[in-house]
């Protein structure tokens, strides 16, 4: 009679206590899950994950570990795993591009030297620079509480090797291992990930997680994303790496994995076809000052800073060209003008190296807005610059002051094209967001005309002060129901406005438009006399100079809707379409109408 899998894997497990790690040579294999740049869809490195525990009859690969430990085999365990990821990941075409991600379990700290030896040993085989490798510290257990913790972390520096924190949000003591240990990589364990386009706690949460993470030099990698929302929402949060079923499951079969994802760029961000103002002006301002190599020898750095006596640090990068900090010629300047300083350092017992000496920076990428480098500044008290990145490798350095300047030149563009009355912005802008939200089809999207009716009677009877004031008023209304993600309010010109939303739905639209409107019409009738208010209507002259009555000013609004789905590269079209509902909406009754964009056939 045949075993099914699930009672062969029973039938194993009964001699896992003394055989396992003879059984899992035979079935363990290591599969490969892609992490990719989240900008550009390139694959920046592979996590090395566990397979085949099932048929040891284990539900999970920790269940596997567990049971190893419990067998006093978890460190034989883990070597031969480790080696064969390395073996697998040496075999990819170009495996110096990329970075493999190693877990690192708690469990086997205590023997951290002499696992280093043997992984350096397989790098050295394999061809493979330490600076490939990152080992993700696992947070089921404390790992700052195993007295060998704080050793085997400086050995892994000197070695060269990154380190990343798993599971982000969910462990232990991962605040206390940010601030005490020089970490590489910050991982967003997958509960924060899961409905975050959807979830505004979630989006705070992960919000200031890169930021914290992005002053202290940090790179974000956004775990178990499965849905384009999800991946759309941690590229506007500012995470730089992800990984998840959505770009990629793990497998043990090399020629499924690709280099790169590139439909990924695209997704919901047509605005990224054309530079930003921030980027332009960004890249403008770039510093690229001369960088050192974690692994120089100290006698490069004093060069470099002989022959550019007017700089005072610069960047350190690791041997995959990422930023690891700056090196600081203060902290150099005891060992430059003290007796046999400079002998102290490169002798081999002292062992300082310039890994030694470098300094955390902040470091985020090109696509970055100026504000955001502001405040990155405002929280890296004391830096030197922010460090910059392009596929996440250097791209160059920028100062508090460059930021100022690029804030200053942003500020003066944008007032060129800001109604001075309401400091909303002009005809220039509208037309930048609705070609750009046109072209974004990943939502529902709303353009929304404002224009008041009988303004002209009202400005010509009662001045053109009280007409500013009512133009005031509704400006001053707008930025009250309209402040959320995903707003754009606009001033057409004198009492024409508009309003563009993407992701909402038309109920919530409808709803909040029809108070906008309500408000402002009780608000403005209070401009007009007791008199006129009592007649409901004034006397004035139309366009056209002939003397009538005019009912109470309102405010009328042409809504249109582009569904989910529809691309509309043309602004023309557009404005066609959003005039002709302008004239709907001041013929109906309640000044509001709504109409869909339907494909031409």
């Amino acid at each position: 009679m045949t075993l099914n899998i699930a009672a062969e894997g029973n039938v194993l497990r009964r001699f896992a206590s003394d055989q396992l790690l003879t059984l899992a040579k035979v079935v363990i294999e290591n599969a490969l899950q892609p992490i990719i740049e989240v900008q550009t869809g390139v694959v920046f490195g592979y996590e090395s994950l566990m397979r085949g525990h099932e048929r040891l009859g284990f539900e999970t690969p920790l269940d596997v570990l567990d049971q190893a430990h419990l067998a006093g085999q978890l460190f034989p365990l883990e070597q031969m795993v480790a080696s064969r990821a390395l073996a697998k990941f040496a075999s990819l075409a170009n495996h110096s591009d990329f970075t493999l991600f190693l877990n690192l379990d708690v469990r086997l700290i205590p023997y951290g030297e002499a696992m280093v030896d043997g992984l350096l040993t397989h790098l050295r085989a394999a061809g493979i620079a330490p600076s490939s490798v990152c080992f993700e510290l696992s947070e089921r257990f404390d790992n700052t509480n195993v007295p060998e913790f704080s050793s085997l972390v400086a050995r892994l520096r000197r070695a060269g090797f990154k380190l990343a924190i798993d599971d982000f949000g969910v462990g232990h003591a991962e605040i206390k291992l940010l601030c005490d240990y020089p970490i590489d990589y910050l991982k967003v364990d997958r509960h924060f990930i899961s409905g975050i386009d959807s979830n505004p706690r979630k989006r705070l949460l992960v919000k200031n997680m890169v930021q914290i993470a992005h002053v202290l030099g940090i790179r974000v990698i956004a775990e178990g994303i499965e849905t384009e929302g999800e991946f759309v929402a941690c590229r506007e949060m500012g995470v730089d790496l992800v990984q998840g079923w959505l770009i990629s499951k793990p497998t043990t079969h090399l020629a499924e994995l690709k280099p790169a994802y590139p439909h990924f760029k695209d997704i919901g961000q047509s605005r990224r076809r054309s530079q930003s103002i921030d980027e332009i002006l960004i890249r403008k301002k770039i510093e690229r000052l001369p960088t050192v190599f974690e692994n120089d020898s100290i006698d490069s750095v004093f060069d470099l800073f002989r022959r550019n006596p007017g700089q005072s640090y610069f960047p350190v990068l690791n041997a995959s060209g990422e930023p690891r900090g700056i090196i600081h010629e203060v902290h150099l300047k005891e060992y430059i003008y003290q007796p046999f300083g400079r002998d102290l350092l490169k002798n081999k017992v002292y062992e300082r190296t310039i890994s030694h000496f470098v300094d955390r920076a902040p470091v985020v990428g090109l696509d970055a807005d100026a504000e955001r480098l502001m405040s990155i500044f405002a929280n890296a008290e004391g830096g030197d610059c922010v460090l910059l990145t392009e596929n996440m490798r250097y791209a160059g350095v920028i100062s508090a002051a460059s930021v100022l300047r690029i804030i200053n030149e942003k500020q003066l563009k944008t007032a060129q094209d800001q109604n001075p009355l309401t400091s909303l912005p002009g005809n220039r802008a509208i037309r930048d967001f609705m070609q750009e939200a046109g072209r974004d089809s990943d939502g529902l999207r709303h353009f929304c005309y404002c224009d008041f009716d009988n303004f002209k009677p009202f400005n010509d009877h009662y001045g053109f002060h009280l007409g500013d004031h009512a133009i005031s008023l509704f400006a001053a209304l707008l930025r009250r129901y309209f402040f959320s993600e995903g707003v754009f309010l606009g001033h057409v010109g004198g009492d024409d406005f508009f309003i563009g939303l993407t992701d909402w739905s038309r109920e919530e639209l409808t709803e909040i438009l029809d108070r906008l409107l309500s408000d402002f019409h009780g608000d403005v009738i209070e401009l007009y006399s007791a008199e006129d208010r009592a007649n409901g209507m004034i006397r004035g002259e139309d366009r056209h100079g002939v003397s009538r009555e005019f009912p109470l000013m309102r405010c009328s609004i042409g809504v249109l809707e582009l569904p989910q789905g529809l691309v509309v590269d043309d602004v023309s079209r557009l404005s066609s379409e959003i005039a002709k509902l302008k004239k709907s909406a001041k013929d109906s009754e309640a000044g509001l109408s709504v109409s869909s964009l339907t494909i031409r056939s």
